[in-house]
């Protein structure tokens, strides 16, 4: 019996200990060190929140940079790739197809390179972050879309460069444009 209730009173303590205290510290700590990213990185325009920077979106309009493709239609519940492997008959219809669309927005040569992250989902589906290669690529359809001039251009390719984030700690990962914010700042154009 005494052991029992050694046993019944540790399972106390310790849901108290990682059930409440540490969710309670570690949201507080997050709230005041990350405010933006704790609360969701929301982005606004007019009032209204139109997305976040964490989360890739679907655009689809020859006006706008086109983000990374997505198994799950960019529902952040679900959070999955699809799951098809190299050989999957599937996958590499996919790619393809996605590849003829892209030659065929972007007026590209059939044999032109395409970026891989406009042609492959992420294994999250929700990437919100474009190559700046990926970006460079679209230009001229989004210019062309726009009816913009060559000093427009120019100031489209100087918002991709603007909006490129280096590796984090230059290190940790690739270049990459964020999709959201990019054609956030080009409609403000």
């Amino acid at each position: 019996m005494k052991t029992i209730l050694q046993a019944l009173r540790m399972l106390v303590v310790m849901t108290v200990i990682t059930g409440i205290l540490y969710p309670v510290v570690m949201t507080v700590a997050a709230g005041v060190l990350f405010p933006d990213q704790a609360n969701g990185s929301l982005i606004s325009k007019d009032g209204v929140v139109i997305g976040s920077a964490l989360i890739g979106q679907d655009f689809s309009s020859d006006r706008y940079f086109w983000g990374r493709p997505s198994a799950i239609s960019y529902n952040p519940m679900p959070s999955s790739g699809s799951n098809q492997g190299p050989t999957n008959a599937a996958l590499q219809s996919a790619v393809q197809e996605r590849a003829a669309n892209i030659r065929a927005a972007n007026g590209l040569a059939d044999d032109a390179v395409i970026p891989v992250d406009l042609l492959f989902a992420s294994a999250s589906g929700l990437d919100p972050q474009i190559s700046p290669e990926a970006a460079t690529l679209q230009i001229d359809r989004v210019v062309t879309a726009r009816g913009f001039n060559a000093e427009q251009k120019a100031q489209v390719q100087a918002l991709v460069a603007q909006f490129t984030e280096n590796s984090q700690f230059g290190i940790l990962g690739q270049p990459r444009v964020n999709v959201l914010l990019l054609n956030i700042a080009l409609d403000n154009m």
